[in-house]
């Protein structure tokens, strides 16, 4: 056999590639940057050629380190899931899945039994405890968030992009003093999630009203009970299109044509080495495959 660098150099180069800092990648692997430095620094005297652009505290592969990315990190995945199915006892495969209850239900639970078709393996436990992203290696291996944006340290993919929706309830524009300006909105009680705490204000600079207050402003940590609570006319709810759109119920309608661009998104993360991990890697390639994704 011919004689090959030590793994743990070969890792170490491929966290670094990935995720382009040395700090970050020794935080993935429990190590000092010093010492991922050196293992990174053997592997490049074992082949004898520079990997990598060293521009101040960042690192950018060049066209050799590229090359030997495409080759190494498909073996190195693959040999990561064989010591996974030899050391798991069971050819069950386990994801610990964070999620918003109303993604779930709205968007999730529908594509689940093709998942189920395809990888009958693999089996998720679902947490809608919310705070996903500082949960992901304590209790989650991965999390469907929402977000204006993720750390840069952490795996993304965002899932899709929105606009900002008044959802009220329908008795808010068929009776007798129906809601049809957003000057009103001074009349009512704004329904904002804690995780898009920016929305109301965001929709009121759209809407040329920066100073426009509420009667009060309500906050909630439930997508599903913000719904519910608008069609029972405790107040509007500032939510996304794809809110009110999925929730198909008629006790509830838009208020005012405007249209306003969300910052908030739904997004896919986890630590970038979780995606080595076969559960992780078979349910984000038919997560992106089932509901699309957007760079």
């Amino acid at each position: 056999m011919r004689r090959l660098p030590p793994l743990t150099a070969i890792e170490a180069f491929v966290q670094v590639a990935r995720l382009g800092s040395i700090k970050a990648a020794a935080e993935e692997l429990a190590l000092s940057s010093p010492a991922l430095s050196r293992r990174v620094q053997a592997l490049e005297r074992f082949i004898g050629k520079p990997l990598f652009e060293r521009r101040h505290q960042a690192l950018r592969l060049n066209d050799d380190g590229e090359r030997l990315l495409g080759l190494i990190a498909p073996a190195l995945d693959a040999m990561t899931d064989a010591v996974e199915t030899m050391t798991s006892g069971t050819e069950l495969l386990r994801l610990r899945l964070g999620v918003l209850p109303l993604f779930a239900t709205q968007r999730l639970m529908r594509h689940l039994p093709d998942l189920k078709r395809r990888h009958p393996e693999l089996h998720l436990d679902v947490d809608t405890g919310g705070h996903g992203v500082a949960r992901l290696g304590d209790g989650l291996d991965a999390a469907i968030v929402l977000a204006r944006d993720i750390d840069p340290s952490l795996y993304a993919k965002r899932l899709d992009r929105n606009r900002v929706h008044v959802i009220g309830a329908r008795s808010l524009v068929d009776g007798p003093n129906p809601i049809t300006r957003p000057e009103q909105i001074a009349q009512l009680t704004a329904l904002v999630h804690r995780d898009m705490a920016e929305t109301f204000t965001t929709w009121r600079a759209a809407a040329g009203l920066p100073d426009l207050e509420p009667l009060a402003i309500d906050h909630f940590d439930s997508g599903t009970l913000m719904l519910e609570a608008a069609a029972q006319g405790l107040g509007v709810a500032f939510m996304l299109e794809s809110h009110f759109e999925e929730a198909r119920d008629e006790r509830l309608v838009q208020l005012f044509d405007l249209t306003v661009e969300s910052n908030y998104s739904y997004w896919f993360v986890c630590r970038p080495r979780a995606l080595t991990q076969r559960p992780v890697r078979l349910f984000h390639d038919w997560l992106i495959g089932a509901l699309g994704a957007l760079d």
